[in-house]
């Protein structure tokens, strides 16, 4: 197992591996081995998921390929990526690389490229068009002509290796410049740009492939600038030959460079001047933005402050009114009660109509709460909206009252119905007097009041008879069936 250390650098996102990390065998499609030295550095594009698309770039930006693979196995792509050449860079669109794409630089032994931020669609479709039909010198010479993008995945996958190439442009750029001076092969030129991407310094890099090579193996006339190079101690940029070099002309040369030198010295103290004098100004400007900013934060807590200040009293006003409103409520339910219990206190004093206080329902708070709300007391006349839940304890506190009578609406339960006849307490149909509706209580007329009472007691006293002479009746049918049984015992 290797470790692997990540860290964030601008737009990179780069994968270290220790120094003893061993190479894994690469396989060609044909399942033959190669050898990375052999091989030309390419940077891939990767847009993994169910459907992968892979882009292939070389170092130079040619589009070498571009595909998209429906359910296949990472070691295909793989395989396909190699079939291109050694996989330098390993370039995603998102910020955060996914899964697949650190296990293929993983192994690849690559580095792993990511934007800052994930790219829009919008941003890939014009990075994608300019570089494939704005530049025609992108495409590859051995590829068909036109290398687009088929489907949204093999868009993404070249959006993310154009990104990744253009994050290297200038290096490779450069590196290719003094390749063409060295006269350095495209073989090496492609080592140099691998080893500036895994973070070599350009000069070392070239110095490091130089001393690889023989004076032979590069273009004629390219041995004096290579000497020149590997000498640290020359001056780099003078071309001598150490056979036909002089003296004086190096002397000159020499002289030259000094006096170059001196005057960009003089520009950069001029420069660094500049520089101190913008400083001390920009520090100014954040001497007064921090004085600005603290201002600001005053005048923001003070209006926070007034803020919650204001709020609280709110709250409180907010408590106040809803207070009020009740105690406004309170006070017209208790003058509408105080004016009916007036009015009912007038009709029992004219004694032409009888005041009948309302029950809501045959129950005990019911009796409780119309007791306390309309006062009633003995020989009082009730009206229940509701006969039905109630039972003889229910009934008892209406007799315990001393009601004068009670107006029903419906079927009362023969409970009930037994304690009130039992105390005498007279029950009157609502149908069987006219009884008229005022504010929250009723009136009846006291005559036809009178007339329903008396003959509900003249009803009781004839059941009452009824009941007696039965009871008598059955009593005289009791001895005479005894003393019929005892005659005709003897």
């Amino acid at each position: 197992m290797f470790q692997t250390n990540e860290w964030k650098g601008g737009n990179l996102l780069v994968h270290r591996y220790p120094h003893n990390f061993k190479q894994k065998l690469i396989l060609d499609a044909n399942g033959q081995p190669i050898n990375p030295k052999s091989q030309r550095g390419i940077i891939v594009g990767l847009d993994p998921g169910m459907t992968v698309g892979v882009a292939i770039l070389d170092l130079q930006g040619h589009i070498r390929g571009v595909d998209s693979f429906k359910e296949v196995s990472r070691a295909e792509i793989t395989k396909h990526i190699i079939s291109f050449g050694r996989a330098v860079l390993i370039a995603t669109d998102v910020h955060q690389p996914p899964k697949m794409v650190k296990k293929m630089a993983t192994a690849l032994n690559s580095r792993i490229y990511a934007p800052y931020r994930d790219l829009a669609v919008n941003a890939k479709n014009e990075m994608v068009d300019d570089y494939v039909y704005g530049d025609r010198s992108r495409r590859s010479r051995d590829t068909a002509p036109v290398l687009a993008p088929q489907n949204a995945h093999e868009r993404d996958a070249l959006a993310a290796a154009i990104q990744g190439y253009k994050n290297y442009q200038k290096k490779l750029e450069q590196i290719e410049k003094k390749a063409i001076d060295l006269g350095l092969p495209l073989e090496l030129v492609d080592n140099v740009k691998i080893m500036v991407i895994n973070e070599v310094p350009i000069t070392k890099a070239i110095n490091a492939t130089l001393e690889k090579l023989k004076p032979g193996d590069l273009e004629p006339g390219k041995e004096s600038t290579i000497s020149g190079m590997e000498n640290k101690e020359e001056v780099p940029g003078i071309s001598l030959d150490s056979e036909t070099a002089h003296i004086p002309n190096l002397v000159m040369e020499l002289r030259n460079k000094i006096k170059f030198q001196k005057k960009q010295i003089m520009n950069l103290k001029k420069k660094n001047n500049r520089l101190s004098q913008d400083i001390h100004k920009y520090q100014q400007e954040l001497s007064q933005l921090e004085n600005k900013i603290e201002r600001l934060q005053y005048q923001y807590s003070q209006n926070i402050m007034q803020q919650r200040e204001i709020t609280t009293k709110n709250s409180i006003i907010k408590g106040i009114q809803e207070k009020y409103n009740r105690e406004k409520g309170l006070r017209e339910e208790l003058e509408n009660q105080l004016g009916s219990i007036k009015r009912i206190r007038a009709m029992e004093l004219s004694q032409e109509a009888t005041p009948v206080k309302i029950i809501k329902s045959f129950s005990k708070d019911s009796i409780r709460e119309a007791t306390t709300s309309w006062n009633i007391k003995k020989d009082d006349v009730v009206f229940l909206k509701s006969s039905e839940g109630g039972g003889s304890q229910t009934a008892s506190l209406l007799v315990d009252i001393g009601v004068k009578a009670v107006l029903t609406t419906d079927k009362m339960s023969h409970q009930a119905r037994e304690e009130f006849e039992r105390n005498m307490v007279p029950l009157i149909e609502r149908d069987a007097v006219h009884l008229e509706m005022a504010d929250d209580f009723a009136v009846i007329r006291s005559r036809d009041l009178e007339r329903q009472i008396s003959k509900w007691k003249k009803n009781q006293e004839e059941e009452k008879k009824r009941e007696d002479r039965n009871k008598l009746l059955k009593i005289m049918d009791d001895y005479r069936a005894q003393r019929k049984r005892s005659t005709n015992n003897f």
